[in-house]
């Protein structure tokens, strides 16, 4: 099993509703109507992700620090890491 950690950068969408979320390092972006869902949807997005990138052996480019997203954060950003499990089973 592997184990991927990542900071998500979760924005409250004021005009449409709801929260987007963007994995600054992965340039990958997800969204939810709550902040319950959106973290449960790049949850499952971080582990597709890897699940394709260990299954085919690709390149990806390593997290960064949590304080360094969290230094250059906007007023109205929250910042959380998000972890996802890649088996063996996923990828067969």
């Amino acid at each position: 099993m592997k184990s991927f950690v990542y900071p998500a950068i979760f924005i409250k969408d004021e005009e449409e509703g709801g929260y987007k979320v963007l994995f600054p390092d992965l340039e990958i972006t997800t969204d939810g109507q709550f902040v319950e869902e959106a973290f449960l949807y790049a949850k499952e997005l971080l582990k597709a992700y890897f699940v394709y990138v260990v299954k085919y052996d690709l390149d990806f480019n390593m997290p960064t620090e949590f304080d360094r997203v969290k230094k250059h954060a906007k007023k109205d950003e929250t910042i959380m890491l998000i972890s996802a499990e890649v088996t063996k089973k996923d990828i067969a």
